[in-house]
């Protein structure tokens, strides 16, 4: 034992256990590098899954190319949009963030369900003989996902410029694409193909913006227009 350390003993100093994470923050010019979990931010996961995902179906929706049948979305959808975004979904709770882990495990839950209509195995497409039955379905399906996006939306309006705009516009992409289905409407679908791929855009943004604030030399920052928290 160091002479050091036997005069601490002797003076009675209490000795309390340092984890590798309080080490770090308290070295001087460190403190802002300290993290609050050893997890890292699956943010970005989840919302480029989600853009890539919405972006291919959105286009898809716009008939781009001729395309009329959006069957290469499935696998996207099941894999991509559905599986990753759930796991970035279930890593954002222990994180303690409550709002994205509901997000992404809900968003996954939705690109699997429809993985699981589109899928011919499922019998689930093949169980209407009416195409106007089959199209009402889905109508009432887009319809509960509009409410749920929307309380999204609600929870979001004091985050950021960047959520509200992401939210905002995907709640009118899924009540557009509601509506086309309700009416049969093709072009009112594409409309809401064309809202779908601003909403793309502007979660591969956010999440490029929490990517590049994870890098410790980021080349560029992107801002998300953060609202400051009111203090009481």
């Amino acid at each position: 034992m160091s002479n050091a350390s036997a005069d601490v003993l002797e003076k009675g100093t209490a000795l309390h256990a340092t984890t590798p994470q309080e080490a770090v923050s308290r070295t001087a010019g460190y403190a802002a590098a300290a993290r609050p979990s050893r997890i890292g931010n699956p943010g970005t996961l989840g919302l480029f899954s989600f853009a890539s995902t919405t972006l291919m179906l959105s286009l898809y929706n716009c008939q781009a190319r001729g395309i009329h049948h959006p069957n290469v979305v499935v696998g996207m959808s099941l894999f991509c949009g559905g599986l990753a975004q759930l796991l970035a979904g279930q890593w954002e709770f222990p994180r303690g963030n409550t709002f994205a882990g509901a997000a992404f495990t809900s968003y996954g839950a939705f690109w699997l369900a429809y993985s699981t209509i589109q899928l011919p195995f499922t019998g689930v497409r093949a169980a209407y003989t009416d195409a106007e039955e089959f199209a009402s379905a889905v109508a009432i399906y887009l319809i509960t996902w509009f409410l749920v996006t929307f309380f999204f939306l609600i929870a979001a309006l004091r985050k950021s410029v960047a959520f509200i705009a992401l939210f905002g516009f995907l709640t009118v992409t899924f009540l557009v694409l509601a509506i086309g289905d309700f009416v049969m409407s093709a072009n009112v679908t594409k409309a809401g193909g064309v809202l779908g791929v601003i909403t793309a855009f502007i979660a591969y943004y956010i999440g490029l913006s929490e990517l590049l604030a994870a890098e410790d030399m980021a080349i560029i920052h992107l801002p998300l227009g953060v609202f400051s928290k009111r203090v009481a």
